[in-house]
């Protein structure tokens, strides 16, 4: 007898969704063991958001729901026992208890020890019955003297710790969750919660949570057959919880669209109070691991009051987000250089700006150019013998543009002209420049509605993304060898 997750659901007729997640537990020893005894029949717990949207459905809850639906609305499916199969993603997850109480609608997903294809009767699965005491006992502990909205969000802020003792690991020990609040005496009942000293102070204010995902990727592009080119993504979640209270507490999820690319080498700060052991396994090193996590990833935590780093990771995108091609051709005191880029179709063409630019190093000055651009502007740095292809904010229609010229340099001067090790000869790059706002390359995206914050007040919750270009190198394809990452600046 245990529960997979645990969910407690406002319903909210006025809202976009009809409902908001205030609270959710997810077993992930139970789902292990659901997906062994279920075999074939095996349905995965699913996020917040497309439970709840699945959820209110059923319980006809949604605003404007008023079209027949064969699967919930014919005789043959008349309910009568609070127990549901919702339709997710092409499949059914079965048996859901849920009940609405007080405009809050109590859920879980009973663990069922056998194939679910036929599915067994309802008496046979103890977990029902366990699914239904364990609501109840929730229910009767949030509105048992509950008087106000705040007293509400304090008792949802103490049931993660309620849970630990009266249902540890999905399995039910105790209904009444008041033995539990009494028996780990909560210091918010009994005294003023006291400060960690690792915290500075407490904050007072409008309570909000400001989540940033700012993805950085790398590119060395050679346009050889022997040679293959290289990319990676590093992204960085940064965070900044004002709440008011002393340790209050906060699940921030990541999520990922169905072609998004698996997050790995997951780095966490210590305000992380537990982790899905699937998050930190995946890793980049182990090429052979088909079974990277795909999410959601999901992170309890107590935050500082100071903006911090939630977590680090890398991905492996199929492909760079912009292809390129740059040849050069010396010829005495000219070059000849031809490049060609191209974005690649599945990129946001919205960029903050986005230019290329091209070093002449160990050169004169830039006495000459003549070129021929077919988008954006070129300019001309003769001193530095730089140029810089100024591309805009779109790539056209097409995604491709193209440049080809001449650069023609003067006598060479030691003391004011570029000098690199590297760049000496046929050797030579351009470094892409370019930032692409509410975007990431993996899709990695922080859902709103699915923050959950244990803390007095409902805050505002805002995200942001961003994808970054760092050590986007496109190197001559005539050049004799190639250029691997290195301290390597513009």
């Amino acid at each position: 007898m245990a529960q997979r997750a645990v969910w407690l659901i406002s319903h909210e007729p006025g809202s976009p969704l009809c409902g908001t997640v205030r609270f959710s537990r997810r077993y992930p020893t139970v789902e292990k063991r659901a997906k062994v005894f279920n075999g074939a029949s095996y349905v995965p717990v699913p996020e917040d958001g497309p439970f709840l949207k699945a959820l209110l459905f059923e319980l006809r809850l949604l605003r404007d729901d008023k079209d027949f639906s064969e699967s919930r609305d014919s005789c043959s499916h008349i309910n009568k026992t609070s127990i549901y199969a919702l339709p997710i993603g092409g499949e059914e997850l079965w048996p859901v208890v849920a009940f609405m109480k007080n405009g809050m609608i109590y859920a879980c997903v009973p663990l069922v020890e056998q194939t679910l294809s036929p599915r067994p009767p309802l008496i046979s699965i103890s977990g029902i019955s366990q699914g239904f005491e364990l609501l109840f006992g929730v229910q009767g502990f949030l509105y048992s003297g509950q008087k106000n909205d705040s007293e509400l969000n304090t008792k949802l802020s103490q049931l993660p710790d309620l849970l630990l003792q009266a249902c540890p690991f999905g399995t039910l020990l105790d209904a009444n969750l008041q033995n539990s609040l009494d028996s780990i005496n909560f210091a918010s009942v009994t005294h003023p919660q006291k400060q960690p000293t690792w915290k500075a102070g407490t904050y007072k204010g409008k309570p909000q949570v400001s989540i940033s995902i700012t993805e950085k990727v790398k590119s060395m592009q050679y346009d050889k057959q022997d040679i293959a080119d290289t990319w990676q993504v590093i992204g960085v979640v940064t965070c900044k919880c004002d709440l008011e209270g002393s340790m209050p507490n906060v699940t921030i999820s990541l999520s990922l669209p169905t072609n998004g690319s698996p997050l790995q080498d997951i780095l966490v700060h210590p305000c992380v109070t537990s982790l899905d052991s699937a998050i930190l396994t995946s890793s980049s090193i182990d090429a052979a691991d088909d079974s990277a996590f795909s999410g959601p990833y999901k992170f309890p935590l107590t935050p500082p009051l100071e903006s911090f780093n939630l977590c680090y990771y890398t991905s492996q995108v199929p492909v760079p987000p912009i292809l390129g091609f740059y040849q050069v051709k010396e010829e005495e005191v000219q070059l000849k250089i031809t490049v060609n880029l191209k974005l690649h179709e599945s990129v946001k063409n919205s960029f903050e700006f986005c230019e290329a630019r091209i070093p002449f190093y160990n050169r004169g000055p830039v006495t000459h150019v003549e070129y021929k651009v077919s988008f954006g502007q070129l300019e001309v740095f003769r001193e530095k013998s730089l140029l810089i292809w100024n591309i805009g904010q779109k790539f056209p229609k097409s995604m491709e543009i193209s440049l080809s010229g001449t650069v023609t340099f003067g006598a060479k001067s030691h003391e004011k002209q570029p000098f690199d090790q590297i760049c000496i000869g046929g050797t030579a790059y351009l470094k892409l420049h370019f930032r692409i706002l509410d975007y990431t390359l993996t899709g990695c995206y922080a859902d709103q509605h699915s923050v959950q914050v244990f803390a007095s007040g409902k805050p505002k919750i805002s995200t942001y993304r961003k994808l970054i270009s760092s050590d986007y190198y496109i190197w001559n394809s005539k050049a004799p060898a190639p250029v691997t990452y290195g301290s390597l600046s513009l």
